[in-house]
């Protein structure tokens, strides 16, 4: 089982940046692909990008694609996603997730290990 533990949430203006971090304990974090999804009130929580268990393979949504990096740091056991040029869509809370495959999953039912949420908050 792996634990995470989100920061870097909060507020920011609309063309902004913010870097959210992900910071997973427990059992091997080289073991697991994994992911950052959001929700903003009302709404589905969708896969914003995902890296694979090796880091090779990357995917972003069309809405944050060209705006937003994901990458892991094996040494801090941790993925981030770099978030640029922030708009007030992007508001919502994000969660960082894991899952034991090598492979990226696009679906919430993929991926058995979540966070607790950090809120991200964009204004006009």
């Amino acid at each position: 089982q792996v634990h995470l533990v989100e920061s870097g949430g909060g507020l920011v203006q609309a063309g902004g940046s913010l870097r959210l971090s992900c910071a997973a304990s427990g059992r091997t974090f080289s073991g697991y692909a994994m992911a950052w999804f959001r929700q903003a009130p009302g709404k589905e929580r969708e896969v914003v990008a995902a890296v694979s268990r090796s880091g090779g393979h990357t995917y972003y949504a069309d809405s944050v694609k060209g705006r937003f990096t994901i990458s892991r740091d094996a040494a801090k056991n941790a993925v981030d996603l770099q978030m640029n040029s922030l708009k007030p869509e992007d508001t919502a809370v994000y969660y960082c997730a894991a899952r034991e495959d090598w492979s990226i999953g696009f679906q919430r039912s993929e991926y058995a290990y979540w966070g607790q949420g950090t809120q991200v908050t964009v204004s006009s």
